[in-house]
C-alpha cells in the first residue's frame, strides 16, 4: 500500500508538471534538436551528483561535449563550458553516451567515444576537471590501440579511482589472420588511481561479446567493479552475462543472466542496466528477442551473479517497452523504461522495498510526443530522480522516491 500510494502521489505531481511533446518511437535520439553545443540542443545527456548535492550533466550537441552544474535540482545551471574545444565526429549510436563521474573533492573524470571512419570504428577518449569543471585537461586515448572502441562505461569506487570498460576489438585480426573464427569484439577494461588524470594498460577481461550494446557497470564493493554485457554465446546467441572482478585488475568468471536464446548476427544495440543494493543484490533489467522470450525483463541475484531469479517482465508487450533502467538504494529499487502507444512516448517507473522480490504496480510519470534520450536514474544519497531529455520539452530531472 505504501508504494501504491508513493506512486499514485508521483504520477499526480509529475502529471501537473511535465509538459507532452511529440515523439516517433522509431527515431534514433541521435536527431539533435539543433545543431549548437547548447544543452537545449543534446541528443544525450549523462547525469551525476557530486556529494555536495550538486547536478552535473554531460551532454553531446553540435559534435562537442560539455558540462553544467546546477544548485536547485535542475531548475537552473551554470554557464556551461565545453570540454571539447573542436567539433568531433562523435558516436551518435543509440547505445552511445558521454560518460561522466565526480569525485568527493571536486574532481570531473569524463570518458565518450568518437568515429574514426565511415565503417564506425571508434575510438574512446578521455579528460578531466581538477578545479570543480570550470576547465578541462587536453583530451587523451584510452588506451594506445588503434582498433575500434565504443561503448565506453565508466565508474567511481569509493577511494576515488576511476575503472572503466568499453567495447574494444583489437582481437579480431589477430585471430583471423591465425585462422580463427572470432565472432563479435571483446570487454577490455582499465582502472585509474587519479581520478581519471591517467590510466593503466587496457587487459582483456572477455573476448566474443556484442560489438554494438552499451555496458552495464555497478561496485560489489570496495575495488570490486561488475560488469553486465551483452555476450556472444555458442551458437551465436546474444544473451546477457555479468562478470565481478575480484579487484580493478582482475576479471571474474563470464555468467549468464538468463537463456533468452537470442540467435542473431547483427547488431541489436540495447544494452543493458546494472546496480547493486548495499546488500549485494544485483539488480540486472536488459531486452531481448530471443526464441525463449520477448522483450524487456528484470532479474536479481544473491550470490554475485552465480543464480539469477526468473525474468520478470516489463512493461505492456503491445507497446514496444524500450531502454530500461535500474538503481538501488539504501530504501530500495527503483526502475524506469519507455513505452510508445502509438502517440507518445511514456516513461514507466515501478519500485521494490524487498531486493526486488515484489515489485510495485508500473505508473507512468512522463510523456513526450516527439524525440527523446533514454529515460535514466541518478540519485542524490536522498531521493531517485528520473533523468530525461526529450526534444519538445528540454531536460527534465523529476524526483521519483525519497531514496529508493
Amino acid at each position: 500500500m505504501l508504494r501504491m500510494s508513493l506512486l499514485a502521489t508521483l504520477a499526480l505531481s509529475l502529471c501537473q508538471t511535465a509538459a507532452h511533446a511529440q515523439m516517433s518511437h522509431h527515431h534514433h535520439a541521435s536527431e539533435a534538436a539543433c545543431e549548437e553545443a547548447d544543452l537545449r540542443c543534446a541528443s544525450k545527456v549523462t547525469p551525476a551528483f557530486a556529494s555536495d548535492g550538486t547536478l552535473w550533466l554531460a551532454w553531446m550537441a553540435g559534435g562537442r561535449i560539455s558540462v553544467a552544474s546546477s544548485k536547485d535540482q535542475g531548475r537552473s545551471f551554470s554557464t556551461p563550458v565545453q570540454v571539447t574545444r573542436e567539433k568531433l565526429n562523435l558516436d551518435w549510436g543509440p547505445d552511445a553516451r558521454p560518460q561522466i563521474v565526480v569525485e568527493k573533492t571536486g574532481g570531473i573524470a569524463l570518458a565518450f567515444s568518437i568515429f574514426r571512419d565511415k565503417a564506425f570504428n571508434g575510438q574512446v577518449l578521455t579528460t578531466r576537471s581538477a578545479d570543480d569543471g570550470q576547465s578541462f585537461a587536453e583530451l587523451q586515448p584510452i588506451t594506445a590501440s588503434n582498433e575500434s572502441q565504443r561503448f565506453v562505461a565508466l565508474g567511481l569506487d569509493v577511494d576515488g579511482s576511476a575503472f572503466a570498460a568499453w567495447i574494444d576489438k583489437r582481437n579480431r585480426v589477430p585471430a583471423q589472420q591465425s585462422g580463427k573464427k572470432y565472432e563479435g569484439a571483446a570487454l577490455f577494461f582499465t582502472s585509474s588511481k587519479d581520478g581519471g588524470a591517467t590510466y593503466a594498460e587496457a587487459r582483456l577481461a572477455s573476448d566474443n561479446t556484442c560489438e554494438c550494446c552499451r555496458l552495464g557497470l555497478a561496485f560489489a564493493g570496495p575495488g570490486r567493479p561488475v560488469v553486465v554485457f551483452r555476450n556472444i554465446f555458442e551458437g551465436g546467441v546474444r544473451d546477457h552475462a555479468v562478470m565481478t572482478f575480484a579487484d580493478p585488475a582482475t576479471p571474474g568468471e563470464v555468467r549468464r543472466v538468463s537463456n533468452d536464446d537470442w540467435q542473431i548476427a547483427a547488431c541489436p544495440h540495447h544494452g543493458p542496466s546494472l546496480s547493486i543494493s548495499p546488500a549485494g543484490t544485483y539488480h540486472i533489467a536488459w531486452y531481448t528477442n530471443g526464441k525463449a522470450r520477448k522483450g524487456l525483463f528484470y532479474a536479481r541475484s544473491g550470490d554475485e551473479g552465480r543464480t539469477f531469479s526468473d525474468p520478470l517482465a516489463l512493461g505492456r508487450a503491445d507497446r514496444n517497452p524500450t531502454r530500461p533502467h535500474v538503481l538501488t538504494g539504501p530504501r530500495g529499487a527503483t526502475m524506469v523504461w519507455k513505452e510508445f502507444d502509438g502517440e507518445k512516448t511514456s516513461v514507466n517507473a515501478m519500485t521494490s522495498r524487498d531486493e526486488g522480490k515484489s515489485w510495485s504496480k508500473p505508473v507512468a510519470i512522463a510523456t513526450t510526443t516527439d524525440t527523446s534520450d533514454h529515460p535514466l536514474l541518478v540519485s542524490d544519497g536522498q531521493k531517485v530522480y528520473l533523468s530525461w531529455m526529450t526534444k519538445a520539452d528540454g531536460y527534465r530531472l523529476l524526483p521519483i522516491g525519497d531514496g529508493s
